[in-house]
């Protein structure tokens, strides 16, 4: 199996944490043409994102799909709670991630220059991500990992994102963890973990080369 994969990528990382989780033997395989709108990429992955699996011929595109796939073939050591109702629980949380968290702060990559922002943009994205971040506030587990004691998927599609949020959001003025306590409490768990640990290292390696001019 190979991973097409971009370090700095939250969705490519929610994906490695999985596989660094469960210790599995899956190559890390750059995006073909160096770029998501390659050619060469479009041939493998015609959505033209990352990350996408080759599960031994079989393409499988979407960090969630891949992450449910991963722990289906591989259930030990499990991301997923035995219970209905404690997986209800967890793809939750990544659901909330992917469609109501992660698009507003998206929408605020391109909004770094303060010389050439869009501010009524930027006014309305903070406004959304700021409503999403007490919503999660609301949802996550009051102690533990993001669904209690066991880390689970949830975390893996969390954590990453968390990383832009606690490094972009100062940019525009916002200490996004104040007023978050239970948020504030969990990212400093999360980050002891050794998938985790692992994952955020690449990406900040993956940030610093980008802001020195490097792909």
């Amino acid at each position: 199996m190979k991973l097409y994969n971009m370090n700095l990528s939250n969705f490519a990382t929610k994906s490695r944490l999985v596989i660094y989780e469960k210790g599995l033997n899956i190559e890390m395989a750059p995006i073909p043409g160096g770029d998501l709108h390659s050619a060469e990429y479009a041939k493998v992955n015609p959505l033209g994102k990352t990350p996408a699996l080759d599960a031994d011929g079989l393409l499988i595109p979407e960090s969630e799909v891949i992450n449910e796939y991963l722990e289906d073939k591989y259930p030990t050591p499990p991301l997923l709670p035995k219970s209905p109702e404690g997986r209800a629980k967890v793809r939750i949380l990544t659901r909330f991630h992917d469609l109501y968290l992660e698009p507003p702060l998206r929408a605020l990559f391109d909004q770094m220059n303060p010389k050439t922002r869009d501010e009524k943009l930027v006014g309305e994205k903070l406004a959304d991500f700021k409503n999403r971040m007490d919503q999660l506030e609301k949802m996550i587990a009051d102690r533990g990992f993001a669904c209690g004691a066991d880390f689970t998927l949830a975390d893996c599609a969390l954590a990453p994102t968390m990383f832009f949020v606690t490094n972009l959001m100062p940019l525009f003025g916002i200490q996004p963890l104040d007023g978050h306590p239970k948020l504030a409490a969990w990212w400093t768990h999360v980050q002891s973990r050794p998938s985790v640990k692992k994952g955020l290292a690449e990406m900040g390696e993956a940030l610093a080369a980008m802001q020195r001019g490097g792909r």
